[in-house]
């Protein structure tokens, strides 16, 4: 890419204006061709999963790989080059015990209730078998293990890390090309107290106390030799702000034996959480640009914190709403644009990685990876069961890892858009301009009357002009009838929702050459579009 001051990178598009939807009004938006200084790393596995411990079996494939979810998983591969990283762990990882008479796992739930079909495990009993079935993942995939902390048991989270080693050193794992990277030490430990694993008086300063005595026991029982070795530990994993990475930096836990080990800081966010006492959650709330923003800003001072001491930083668990989502929220195609924002702001802010929360049978999953005989929404029996399927939340993953694309090292940036509901980021490689994504949030609902609002983009693109190797932008539309519906998204005129998760129909795409000028867009409300630069 050349930088001529003088010239400007012009692109064009016909504009879908139909019938069907309003006048736009025009947003002006200036891209820089080049990177921005403040540009911030984008990962290939930004957008990253994971899975509650105690139907992780379900999940992966006992006897052989569950195909759903290995056709879903492996769709992203396809997109980025690298498959998602996989986080097994969540509130059942504290209430996880490896027992050597134990081949794979043993569990026991408490009864459905309407309000929670599908109850996390109150106890669960693994043996080595548990840890190999990650050979059923897609090749190259990153693995992180949650180990139990709520005990205060260093002999059993000994035990445990001993047996993840040994899985992965078998002969089958090994073959699979899926690796272990991370082993984390308690999950959600700042709210030990309120979730009864520790009493009312808890505080960082115990907690310090009692994770260097655990994690110590998991370093040398797995044999982890440092935070660069093949395997380290993810620290902090808190829920809330109640413990803050900053503080147990200032309490030692770095300085530690086990703290050294440290390569990642970790902490949880569900942009709402009142949806965990029954309280209705709007489905306008979540799509908020500006609530999206002030959900991650808090983190900055211990992303930054983070940085300064060397450290890498992830948002480990996180999704719509908590406590397995909200019916009529978590489940519809607005979850979708919601996600493509948040990950993609947090990416700006200096998140590595995304790690969204999955269960079985969970409202906000991004797939049902097993057949369901409850309904998610109020536990009633389902005859015959639900197959599994992909919902709306999994097209977050598409459109960003479409926008990401097999760069391997690239930047972002947010580009300033003066609207409350239209975002846009742009990717770099080696520093020119790959690739761009606008999200207008305006949610468009089943109950709305009237032609459909839209915006129109004028994009004015500074500091050079495309060669040309890089003279068509190809446009790709991520296209959703109304935000609150529960299916019928399009991806670039594709479907995922099959019986295999495997995409349907022919892919559609707008290609234009680019020319001296802007390149002018159509956003319509709840749509998302990704322009690459060929």
């Amino acid at each position: 890419m050349r930088s001529l001051t003088n010239l400007r990178l012009i692109a064009s598009t016909a504009l879908l204006l139909t019938s069907c939807t309003s006048p736009a009004h025009t947003i002006y938006v200036s891209i820089p061709t080049s990177a921005p200084s403040h540009s911030q790393q984008l990962s290939p596995t930004l957008f990253s999963l994971s899975i509650e411990q105690d139907r992780w079996p379900e999940w992966a494939g006992i006897d052989a790989r569950n195909e759903f979810t290995y056709n879903a998983l492996q769709n992203y591969a396809a997109l980025t080059g690298e498959p998602p990283s996989i986080r097994i762990g969540g509130d059942s990882a504290d209430h996880t015990f490896w027992s050597p008479s134990v081949d794979f796992n043993q569990a026991t739930f408490p009864p459905p209730t309407p309000q929670t079909p599908y109850p996390e495990a109150t106890r669960v009993l693994v043996g080595d078998g548990f840890y190999t079935l990650a050979r059923f993942l897609p090749r190259g995939t990153r693995t992180i293990w949650g180990l139990n902390l709520g005990a205060d048991d260093a002999t059993n989270a000994a035990d445990t890390a001993r047996a993840i080693v040994r899985a992965f050193r078998s002969p089958r794992v090994a073959a699979s090309g899926v690796a272990l990277v991370r082993l984390e030490v308690g999950n959600e430990p700042d709210i030990y107290n309120f979730t009864g694993l520790r009493p009312g008086d808890w505080t960082p300063a115990l907690y310090v106390e009692q994770w260097t005595e655990s994690a110590g026991a998991v370093v040398n029982g797995a044999d982890i030799r440092g935070r660069d070795g093949a395997v380290s530990l993810q620290g902090a994993s808190f829920g809330t702000k109640q413990f803050t990475p900053r503080e147990v930096f200032d309490l030692g836990l770095l300085d530690s034996a086990p703290g050294k080990a440290v390569s990642i800081i970790s902490q949880h966010r569900y942009s709402v959480i009142s949806s965990c006492n029954g309280t209705a959650v709007s489905l306008a709330d979540l799509m908020s640009k500006e609530a999206v923003r002030s959900n991650l800003t808090i983190f900055k001072a211990d992303i930054a914190a983070s940085k300064a001491r060397g450290l890498r930083y992830v948002i480990g668990e996180t999704n719509s709403a908590a406590c397995h989502g909200a019916s009529g929220v978590s489940n519809t195609a607005g979850a979708a644009l919601w996600a493509i924002d948040y990950v993609l702001q947090a990416a700006s802010l200096g998140v590595q990685e995304l790690y969204f929360h999955e269960g079985v049978g969970y409202l906000y999953n991004l797939f049902q990876s097993i057949p369901l005989n409850r309904s998610t929404t109020d536990g009633s029996p389902l005859d015959p069961p639900q197959k599994p399927h992909v919902q709306p939340l999994y097209y977050a993953g598409l459109v960003i890892g479409s926008f990401i694309g097999h760069t391997g090292d690239a930047e972002i940036v947010e580009l300033q858009v003066d609207s409350q509901n239209v975002s846009a980021y742009t990717a770099y490689v080696k520093g020119a301009l790959n690739s761009a994504v606008f999200v207008n949030l305006e949610p468009w609902l089943s109950g709305a009357t009237g032609p459909r609002p839209a915006v129109h983009l004028d994009l004015d693109f500074t500091g050079g002009v495309v060669t040309a190797a890089n003279s068509t932008a190809v446009v790709r539309r991520l296209t959703i009838e109304h935000a609150d519906d529960l299916g019928g998204l399009l991806w670039a005129g594709q479907s995922y929702e099959t019986p295999n998760a495997m995409p349907d129909g022919a892919i559609v795409e707008e290609r234009e050459t680019v020319q001296l000028g802007r390149l002018e867009l159509h956003a319509s409300a709840s749509e998302a579009i990704v322009v690459s630069f060929m």
